[in-house]
């Protein structure tokens, strides 16, 4: 079923995306009952623990908001279009506006362990993109600008809210590997600030359609060769609880000056 005849509505404001160990905000954030994935139609299901694969709704400050707890990810073996399903259905469903979050890597020394940092821009190193193959002229354009993919009068309310909350550039890579430190030293040669594997071919389908894009990268851990430190999954998961609360809190301050 689509998420109109799951929920009864296709008015909604604003879809969340709550990344690598950030489920449970959707929960905080909107509560009520989950709708799991399997009943959405085309929704795919994730294979990585901390990724519920539920959709939440309901009203945050007076904002009818969608909040989906957990994605899918390219190195599961989608492709672009299968990953970013989850956008089109929220723009199918009345959403003019995107949360991206995600669980990231710092390649930037002063970027702090369990915070929350603003994605400024982005660099597509995923191999890929949703906007491969046939265009329909009448959803969007052949050759999108992405100039300002991430929004500038969303990421200046959120300062706002959050004053010392950085910004950086995030990578997005394939994945399922964490980076070399090699790899690590290329990026940061690039300018990215941000590592992770997810977020970018969002963004860009959610261009596509129109929407406004908010990104917001937590920070679990230091990237490869800065932190000193083997990389593991459950180390993300666990920096993603500690953000939590501020994450929480940010995102419902950004939601409330929706109106």
């Amino acid at each position: 079923m689509s998420i109109k005849d799951a929920t009864g509505r296709d008015d909604f404001r604003i879809a969340v995306a709550l990344g690598s160990g950030l489920s449970d905000v959707a929960v905080s954030l909107v509560g009520g009952k989950p709708i799991p994935y399997s009943r959405l139609q085309g929704m795919p299901l994730s294979s990585v623990a901390g990724h519920e694969g539920a959709l939440y709704h309901g009203e945050v400050e007076g904002v009818r908001t969608l909040a989906f707890a957990g994605r899918v990810h390219l190195y599961e073996g989608h492709d672009a279009r299968t990953v970013t399903h989850w956008v089109r259905a929220a723009a199918d469903a009345g959403c003019d506006t995107i949360v991206l979050t995600n669980a990231a890597g710092a390649i930037r020394l002063d970027l702090e362990v369990g915070a929350p940092c603003l994605i400024s821009d982005h660099l597509n190193l995923s191999g890929t993109n949703p906007l491969l193959g046939a265009n329909d002229d009448t959803v969007g354009p052949r050759f999108l600008d992405q100039t300002e993919v991430y929004d500038r009068g969303l990421r200046d309310i959120a300062k706002a809210l959050d004053p010392v909350v950085n910004e950086g550039v995030y990578a997005g890579l394939l994945g399922p590997t964490y980076e070399t430190p090699a790899e690590v030293r290329m990026l940061k040669s690039l300018g990215a600030d941000l590592v992770g594997m997810s977020t970018v071919n969002e963004a860009i389908m959610a261009r596509y359609l129109g929407l406004r894009v908010l990104g917001i990268s937590v920070v679990t851990n230091k990237a490869a060769g800065i932190g000193g430190a083997p990389l593991s999954h459950e180390e993300v998961k666990e920096a993603g609880a500690i953000a939590s609360g501020r994450l929480e809190a940010l995102l419902r301050g950004v939601i409330a000056r929706l109106h």
